[in-house]
């Protein structure tokens, strides 16, 4: 069986970035085109779907570090900010966002709420293995002096 863990994460991201944009309970919300996502940024994301992106990497850090609460995603997704002749300072990942997209998934059915944080559900986490198992056929396909054992 593979898993999220035997894939690389800049393919399973995209993947299921193509997938989540097919489900109606994900979709971007009219502020997102003016919004950035963080204090750390100068602009928003200039990607069309940016959105999706980066609910697919939520979907996956839920699975790989549950139950994580949001103030947990906003360190991860937060970054430096350039402060001009004054050294770095590392800044959060916006909240608005994350709670948004976690709000989101938990609507889909793949994320739920316990105490703790948010954790993956058994639906989130077959999609994510299947999406898991089509990418590494696509690399295999791809890559045929690739032995996999």
């Amino acid at each position: 069986m593979t898993t999220v863990y035997d894939v690389p994460a800049d393919a399973l991201i995209e993947r299921t970035a193509k997938e989540l944009a097919e489900n109606p309970s994900i979709e971007k919300p009219s502020w997102s085109t003016f919004v950035k996502t963080g204090a750390h940024n100068e602009r928003p994301p200039e990607q069309e779907n940016w959105w999706f992106i980066r609910a697919s990497s939520i979907l996956r850090r839920v699975y790989l570090d549950g139950p994580v609460g949001i103030a947990r995603l906003k360190t991860y997704y937060g970054g430096k900010k350039n402060r001009g002749h004054k050294p770095e300072k590392k800044y959060p990942g916006s909240g608005a966002v994350i709670r948004t997209i976690l709000k989101q998934l938990e609507s889909a059915g793949f994320v739920e709420k316990k105490p703790g944080g948010r954790i993956i559900s058994p639906t989130g986490r077959s999609f994510l293995d299947k999406l898991s198992n089509e990418v590494k056929q696509g690399l295999v396909e791809d890559m045929p002096e690739l032995k996999v054992y």
